[in-house]
């Protein structure tokens, strides 16, 4: 078993703390940020890389998709090197894998770009396992939400990090700088997190054998366990659900609306912040008043309401109602991802590493296949409405589901 309780944790002198858990979710939010970062890189200055390079820009956006492609694979074989190397080592390869990355993008063409997406892919999808196996044993269960929650705040700080960042550097020193300029707070995270290997890593298992059963273990917990199955399910839905309004929705409202481009990004904006700013609320509700599970039900529901009411946006609309719209849809789509990595971590009893992994690869899975749909529909249909109301349906779906399902009495109480 990769995941360490209470009773671990204070055997490695590691015991759990009277409230949040700082340093280690310092550390892998750090971690998160950065990875993110650099995954969007290449996408965010794209302009300036075809431009340079004398490529079609469009090709650049296939390095998200590798990144997640190859994350799916990375997510699910993570927990084996975990319990064998210890959470930190692993959160320093990801580390690595970032800093490889950055310095093959930065000095390389087309080529270069393709294979450090693979690079970088390999480390991405251990980054919520990391994460969980450092700060389960070391949260309190009435904050275990919260603290996931803000943690998870990582991927869009990244993102907003990435497009505030990067085109500044890449205007003023060029797009090759705006690579290697992020290997410094990378390579620092790796200093910083040697600090802590030998305390937050005592419980490894050296002798662990690599590749064996206990390999593929985040799959065998999606065929033994029907709650992991249901909430894999979701997760694949929500996630997707998720890319296919950041992905759309700046077109959708200049196609439709009548918007210009500024006016449908500031929508997309409010979008992403009400992504950011409702995760911390929802973990704050899903440890004091209801459960991840029904929670996440709900808001199932609410996503499926605004993914009706987006795909009925129109000149007619003012502008006030597509911004509660686009607030409503950020909040669900966007903000679900924390608790519902509290609850692959909590239901997970005594393999929450390997539950988190099968919760990123669902999510990165759901990332790569639901846009792709949602986009043959439009460009086949030419009808927006059919393809928000696949989503609504979708996310409808995926709350009966959650609100049907039965919670262990034992593991809801704690």
């Amino acid at each position: 078993m990769t995941a360490s309780g209470p009773a671990e944790a204070e055997k490695s002198g590691t015991a759990i703390t009277s409230g949040i858990p700082y340093g280690p979710l310092f550390l892998t939010l750090a971690m998160q940020t950065l990875a993110t970062m650099a995954a969007f890189s290449a996408p965010t200055i794209a302009p300036a890389i075809a431009a340079d390079l004398g490529i079609d820009g469009n090709l650049i956006g296939f390095f998200v998709s590798t990144v997640y492609g190859i994350g799916i694979f990375s997510a699910v074989l993570s927990p084996d090197f975990i319990q064998k190397y210890g959470a930190v080592r692993v959160g320093q390869f990801v580390m690595l894998g970032v800093v490889t990355m950055l310095c093959i993008a930065g000095s390389g063409g087309i080529g270069a770009l393709a294979f450090c997406a693979v690079v970088l892919g390999i480390g991405y999808g251990a980054t919520a396992p990391v994460s969980t196996h450092l700060l389960i044993p070391r949260t309190k269960p009435s904050v275990l939400n919260l603290v996931f929650s803000i943690r998870q705040i990582g991927v869009p700080l990244g993102g907003v990090l990435g497009a505030l960042l990067l085109p500044l550097l890449t205007v003023g020193f060029g797009w090759r700088i705006a690579f290697f300029a992020q290997i410094i707070p990378a390579a620092l995270l790796i200093c910083a997190f040697q600090i802590y290997r030998d305390r937050w890593d005592a419980g490894r298992n050296s002798n662990h054998r690599l590749f064996k059963a206990e390999g593929l273990r985040p799959l065998y917990l999606l065929r033994d366990s029907k709650l992991m199955r249901l909430l894999a399910i979701a997760s694949f839905c929500y996630a997707g659900i998720q890319l296919c309004f950041i992905g759309f929705m700046a077109l959708h409202l200049t196609e439709e609306t009548g918007l210009g481009l500024v006016a449908a990004g500031q929508v997309l904006a409010l979008y992403q912040i009400a992504g950011v700013t409702s995760r911390p609320l929802w973990g704050w509700l899903a440890d004091r008043y209801v459960t991840a599970i029904r929670l996440l039900a709900i808001l199932g529901f609410v996503m499926a309401i605004a993914a009706l009411a987006a795909g009925q946006f129109s000149e007619d609309w003012p502008i006030w109602v597509i911004l509660l719209v686009s607030a409503t849809a950020g909040a669900t789509a966007s903000g679900f991802t924390g608790i519902a990595y509290g609850a692959f971590a909590f239901y997970g009893g005594n393999y929450r590493t390997e539950a988190t992994a099968l919760g990123s690869s669902a999510m990165f899975a759901g990332v790569l296949i639901l846009p792709t749909v949602f986009g043959l529909i439009v460009g086949q249909l030419d009808q927006y409405w059919i393809a928000y109301s696949l989503l609504a349906l979708i996310a409808t779906a995926s709350g009966i589901m959650l609100l049907a399902a039965k919670i262990p009495v034992a593991e809801a109480s704690g």
